[in-house]
């Protein structure tokens, strides 16, 4: 009658296991480290530059405990924060240019278990320390980037249907196209008209007749939203790229964003990645200044400055390169980059995808400038690098490679910015917290007390008031406990104060479902059933309202999850999981062990629920 079949046992023992070693990570803990990465591609992490640092290290009488070089980078482990500050003040001063030296946290669970794929949880800001930033997007930058926008389109439009004017230009937020012939100026109304019906066109006489197009109102504040969530967008996207683990993206208010990255400690290296987020713009080079074909091309140009209508910028290895100041395309124009290896020729290339008017542009551009160079540029907020400006072999369109990579990792990371690199607006920085790795270790501590606090209670509660039952309702909760854990860190979820919380709530209510059970028992017991017969009833009778109760509160859960935003939404995960594994243990692994204790035994002398207790009477 309370018999579970060998199936349902393995099941159960199943997941304990399972939940043991995925659980278990969490409670290792994490060390603090000093990584050390190359800036450019064309410095190499190798034995020499390890043996290098350690020496120098030794010098300084600091002693890691271990080192270990993998992912191109170095890491220096150490046994607290204050000696991984002290390393990193002199990694940063012997490393030398070219070395990006960054502190970091690493978990110091077994590698075993991390081929198994059993990692800790992510922890928040709050729990792990890491840095806040709030960023203002310049909206005014993302109309002026419109308006050049639509100002080339316009010079395109009207040379590809041969329309004449006398000029063409920006004043202001309007585009002015002026002509000398009423038919020129008619035809390319009709023709903008058709082509660009964003904008605004009006007809101006005078000396020069002309048309002053503006972008519509409603299409303005369409092109600022479609900027605000194009920044989030790469944002998200070169932070996840970048290797920061769990990054917070969003939007506040109408033109911020905040940027929480948890466990990164150096508010520096922070702002570095933030940093990296650029717009990438492709120019020709001024080949009529050119003193020969190659790299060198315009070292005369050094100590000098560029000629009239030209820009002059530096390459990765620090060469000049001049370029012409109209822009061909802008990195908005980019549908698609990703690295591969060129099968003809040989060496790492990036394949490029553009959308259909950056094809239209480029395959022009290139039509008129074959054998001349094309610079690839990355524009930040305070400088610009050439990153490639390789020769156009022949006309080409959306699709299209870049060669000359000096290896597969510089295609690699040259796609990552031409994927994830365009900004539709310009940010600044305008608030900037650090929550520091010993406020995290506090809130972590007060946490788990919170926790295994709530837990004792509920168990010292349980025993006494429903005594062998009670006991095994604490052991079903515990497993829940541990259940949880592991999907969290399966799962890789972020977990925050507000998640502890959810924990906590957790364990009262899944205590709810035990008391449930072990009430029907009693009162079946109570009704004059034999204890098999009361075990039995108890858990089949209890099982709907059970259902009940944790079906609506998840559907609460789920509203909050839908609903909410940052801690909210992290509340209602670790709830709604906790729900769904509440309902596992509270029937299937309580079930369980009330089987293995009563379940075998063919007739019982008495049942220890508390104050009601069966006994077998004579002739029963």
């Amino acid at each position: 009658m309370n018999r579970y079949p060998l199936w349902k046992y393995l099941v159960i023992a199943l997941a304990l296991v399972v939940g043991v070693i995925y659980a278990v990570p969490n409670l290792f803990g994490e060390v603090p480290v000093v990584q050390v990465s190359s800036s450019r591609t064309t410095i190499k992490i190798d034995e020499t530059l390890q043996a290098r640092l350690e020496g120098d290290l030794k010098a300084a009488n600091i002693t890691p405990q271990r080192v270990e070089r993998e992912d191109a980078a170095l890491r220096f482990f150490f046994a607290d924060t204050d000696v991984q500050l002290k390393a990193r003040e002199v990694l940063v001063a012997k490393a030398g240019t070219g070395y990006i030296v960054a502190l970091n946290l690493v978990s110091s669970s077994p590698k075993w278990l991390h081929a198994l794929g059993a990692n800790p949880m992510y922890l928040g800001l709050d729990l792990r320390g890491g840095v806040h930033f709030l960023l203002q997007v310049d909206m005014k930058s993302a109309v002026n980037k419109s308006v050049e926008r639509y100002l080339a389109d316009s010079r395109n439009a009207l040379r590809d249907k041969k329309i004449y004017y006398s000029g063409l230009g920006r004043e202001g937020e309007r585009i002015v196209i002026r002509f000398r012939e009423a038919d020129q100026r008619a035809a390319a109304m009709k023709q903008l008209a058709d082509q660009m019906p964003d904008l605004t066109l009006r007809e101006v006489e005078g000396e020069e007749s002309q048309i002053v197009a503006t972008i519509k109102p409603e299409v303005v504040k369409r092109e600022q939203e479609l900027a605000l969530q194009q920044n989030i967008q790469t944002l998200r996207n070169r932070v996840n790229e970048l290797g920061v683990a769990e990054p917070i993206v969003q939007q506040q208010g109408v033109d911020r964003i905040s940027v929480q990255l948890a466990g990164v400690q150096d508010p520096g290296r922070a702002k570095e990645i933030l940093g990296r987020t650029a717009t990438l713009e492709v120019r020709n080079v001024a080949e009529e200044y050119a003193a020969g074909s190659g790299q060198d091309a315009f070292f005369q140009f050094k100590d000098q400055p560029a000629p009239f209508n030209t820009e002059k910028y530096l390459d990765q290895e620090g060469r000049p390169v001049l370029v012409k100041k109209s822009l061909v395309i802008s990195g908005d124009r980019i549908r698609d980059a990703q690295p591969g290896f060129d099968q003809k020729n040989g060496g790492a290339v990036v394949s490029m995808n553009l959308d259909d008017t950056g094809g239209r542009i480029m395959r022009q551009n290139t039509r008129e400038n074959v054998k001349k160079r094309m610079a690839m540029m990355l524009v930040e907020k305070n400088s610009t690098t050439v990153l490639t400006w390789p020769v156009i072999q022949e006309e080409f369109g959306a699709r299209f490679q870049i060669s000359g990579m000096p290896d597969a990792t510089e295609a690699k990371n040259l796609a990552l910015l031409l994927r994830a690199g365009a900004l539709a607006a310009s940010m600044d920085i305008i608030e900037e917290r650090t929550v520091g790795p010993s406020l995290g270790a506090e809130n972590i501590q007060k946490g788990y007390r919170a926790v295994m606090g709530g837990f004792l209670l509920i168990a010292a509660f349980m025993i006494l008031y429903y005594m062998l039952f009670g006991l095994v309702s604490v052991l079903a909760l515990g497993a829940n406990l541990l259940f949880l854990v592991a999907i969290l860190s399966m799962m890789q979820v972020t977990l925050t104060l507000p998640g502890i919380a959810a924990i906590a709530l957790t364990l009262g209510m899944a205590i709810d479902a035990n008391v449930l059970i072990n009430e029907r028992v009693r009162e079946e017991v109570r009704s004059g059933m034999t204890p098999q017969m009361a075990i039995q009833a108890g858990y089949e009778r209890a099982f709907g309202t059970i259902l009940d109760s944790n079906v609506t509160t998840l559907i609460a859960g789920l509203a909050l999850l839908a609903f909410g935003s940052g801690p909210i939404k992290g509340f209602a995960v670790v709830h709604c999981l906790g729900i769904l594994t509440s309902i596992f243990s509270a029937v299937v692994v309580s079930r369980g062990i009330v089987n293995l204790i009563y379940g075998g035994r063919k007739k019982i002398g008495k049942i220890s629920i508390g104050n009601t207790t069966w006994e077998k009477k004579a002739g029963a």
